[in-house]
């Protein structure tokens, strides 16, 4: 690393060259196919360093995970911060999925990288619940700008913000697929309308 100033240059901390690394691979080959060899090799570090700051490869796999969470909520809190009206803010979820569509990735975008991970874990492993648990919160806030537009009709609300939930999963799924965000998109004009209709 360079210097900056005649400081000495610093090395960048283990943990987050590790995450980097496994987040770039656990997306571009999968969780089961990526080995901790592979991870520590493109991060640069010993394999000490990686079991001083994870227990275990499934350790680094929750932590990657509420990674990509956090990520998907940066990009959803830009989107919805400028959004105007509570319309705006249920379509700032779909804005924020294309964003994620649209982020750079080694070797192409593959989807979502939660539902990715989670196809790979066995049932009721802790990560398939933390993937659960982002999902939930999504539809969460999909209730909670639908219920903005449908006042005092809670049910009503919860049936809408469940049918864009499944929108917008089903279109990130062939997203993956295809590789490019034009399902996202074509989505994001189906939910318009139906928020038109309201």
């Amino acid at each position: 690393m360079a210097s900056f100033e005649g400081q000495p240059a610093t090395k960048r901390p283990a943990r987050a060259s590790l995450l980097e690394a496994a987040a770039r691979l656990f997306y571009a080959d999968g969780v089961a196919a990526t080995g901790i060899d592979s991870i520590t090799a493109a991060a640069g570090v010993a394999k000490k360093s990686l079991y001083n700051n994870f227990a275990s490869k499934a350790d680094l796999v929750a932590a990657y995970l509420a990674d990509r969470h956090e990520e998907w909520l940066g990009l959803y809190r830009a989107r919805v911060a400028v959004a105007a009206t509570s319309r705006e803010r249920v379509l700032a979820v779909f804005d924020a999925y294309m964003d994620h569509a649209n982020l750079s990735y080694e070797h192409g975008f593959r989807g979502c990288g939660l539902l990715n991970a989670a196809a790979e874990l066995p049932a009721g492993a802790p990560g398939r619940l933390a993937v659960r648990q982002h999902k939930e919160e999504v539809e969460g806030l999909l209730l909670e700008h639908v219920g903005e537009l449908l006042p005092g009709r809670n049910e009503a609300a919860a049936r809408v913000a469940r049918h864009l939930a499944f929108l917008l999963e089903g279109s990130m799924a062939r997203a993956g697929l295809e590789g490019e965000d034009g399902c996202l998109q074509e989505a994001r004009t189906i939910a318009a309308q139906m928020l038109e209709e309201l």
